[in-house]
């Protein structure tokens, strides 16, 4: 065994019982639906803000995104991190947060179905929401898995990438079933510093390689390079559409999927809000930026030879190359993994939370005369945070390669259909539920026709690769047909929207 593999068996090791710890410790407040899915309104600005950053990181961001943009788009692909800390995060926070906490306490919304329901008096729309969050997340989760089974498995060779992708399962299983989302926001508070650590760390040795040279031997080096003219345009060169495709729909589909709003249910008061905002971005544009500034790099540290496995194997192969000697170089390799696996569970744990909610809070209860016991119904989310764990694990094991493409397709799905809806219901008096399902079913249609079609006449993989293209365009299509239908449509239930739109008026 080398003393990478050993090093990082025991990061893996330390890093699983504080883990486990911080599920135990939150059981007290997790014995609740309320305190198990949004920790009973009552979480502070470090950890919901760190929670939000590390939700929407994952080990596909480094392998995927970073690895495939940064080889072929260069340093331009760094404004993708821009947009996302700027339209991702800071636009989020500032325009959706202090809504979305005050309507969703004053109706009691748990979840986003719940709050469609609540908010537009419509069980059916409910219904649709959690089933679409139910079917299109299981992608999701599937290329966060394969994002990371592919990281350790460059550096355990001899090991299966379905062992990696079992261990993953089954820590995250571990502290959210115990802890629910009290654990998973102290553990993304504990995950944030570790990325944020490794990541400065990583870009210092990274700049600091011999074959880059610092910054400004980075765009000189990569400018002498056969691709330099595209690698050094600071927007994108050829790629400037695609580039502004990617920050379309990874910064704007945040405000529209669940496991990411999901975060201002349950911050505690404004003040906690303002001094979120400021932590989240300034962790976004750190993590963002910081990703595909390294990812940029890789032209030149892999001497322009593209790895044996394809852009998914870029960032693990340069990993490998930057830090695979030394005692310094190794260690810091495990605090990179345990960095890349901090934020590839964060996200896992929000996607399963949100999945299994939709099914026990939202779809179920539909179909039952009587409202379910409070216990019954906490154990029956548990099981089913169970059950997606174990059902996205199958689905990563399958031989599905394409990471970038599997998590753009969900989030066009999911965020195309519910943007809409959501973002004019926090704003909106004259939002109809006619409108609103307009909106969820026109989203959802852009992307599904969209895949048909390219996939009868040129293969799925290409409808796959055009998956970003079809995300933005049903986000655009949903902001627009919802206020066009409740334009067109009665609003008989004036009265009491003007009842919940009251709940702006509290401090």
């Amino acid at each position: 065994m080398t003393n990478a593999q050993i090093y990082t068996i025991v990061a893996l090791g330390v890093y699983a019982v504080i883990m486990a710890v911080i599920g135990i410790i939150s059981y007290g407040k997790s014995k609740t639906l309320d305190g198990f899915l949004i920790g009973g309104r009552k979480i502070g600005a470090w950890a919901t803000a760190f929670a939000y950053g590390t939700t929407y990181f994952s080990a596909v961001v480094f392998v995927g995104y970073a690895g495939q943009h940064g080889w072929n788009i260069g340093v331009g692909s760094i404004w993708i991190g821009v947009g996302n800390a700027v339209l991702g995060c800071l636009l989020s926070w500032l325009l959706l947060a202090n809504r979305t906490r005050k309507m969703t306490k004053a109706l009691d919304a748990k979840t986003m179905p719940e709050f469609f329901e609540k908010r537009y008096d419509s069980k059916y729309l409910k219904m649709l929401s959690a089933i679409i969050i139910f079917i299109f997340l299981l992608p999701y989760s599937a290329a966060v898995y394969k994002g990371l089974g592919s990281l350790f498995s460059a550096i355990f060779p001899n090991v299966s990438e379905w062992v990696w992708m079992l261990i993953i399962a089954c820590l995250t299983a571990v502290y959210l079933v115990i802890g629910g989302y009290v654990a998973t926001a102290y553990t993304n508070l504990v995950q944030g510093v570790i990325m944020i650590v490794g990541v400065v760390c990583l870009i210092i040795v990274v700049l600091c390689h011999g074959s880059v040279g610092g910054i400004s031997g980075l765009f000189e080096n990569l400018k002498n390079s056969s691709n330099g003219e595209q690698l050094t345009s600071i927007f994108g060169g050829s790629a400037f559409k695609f580039l502004c495709v990617n920050i379309m729909l990874t910064s704007f589909g945040t405000w529209g999927l669940p496991q990411m709003v999901s975060k201002f249910y349950g911050i505690k008061d404004t003040a906690a809000i303002k001094r979120g905002t400021i932590i989240s971005t300034i962790f976004c544009f750190v993590i963002g930026c910081g990703a595909y500034l390294v990812g940029s790099t890789s032209t030149l540290i892999l001497n322009g030879q593209l790895p044996a496995g394809g852009v998914d194997a870029v960032i693990p192969t340069l990993l490998l190359k930057v830090l695979g000697g030394g005692a310094f170089g190794i260690l810091l390799l495990a605090v990179i993994m345990i960095l890349l696996l901090s934020a590839s569970m964060s996200t896992l744990v929000s996607v399963v939370l949100t999945s299994a909610s939709a099914i026990s809070v939202d779809l179920i209860p539909s179909f039952l005369k009587e409202k379910p016991e409070p216990k019954k119904q906490m154990l029956l989310t548990r099981i089913l945070c169970l059950a997606f764990v174990a059902c996205s694990f199958i689905f990563a094991t399958q031989n599905i390669p394409i990471i970038v493409s599997l998590m753009s397709f969900s989030w066009g799905v999911v965020s195309g259909s519910f943007i809409g809806p959501y973002v004019w219901g926090l704003y909106s008096k004259k939002i109809t539920k006619i409108g609103s399902f307009a909106g969820m079913i026109a989203g959802l249609l852009t992307v599904a026709i969209g895949t048909i079609i390219l996939s009868a006449t040129n293969g799925f993989a290409f409808a796959a690769s055009k998956s970003p293209e079809m995300g933005v365009i049903a986000m655009a299509v949903s902001l627009v047909v919802v206020p066009i239908v409740s334009l067109l449509t009665r609003n008989n239930d004036l009265e009491r929207v003007e009842g919940i739109f009251k709940c702006y008026n509290e401090k």
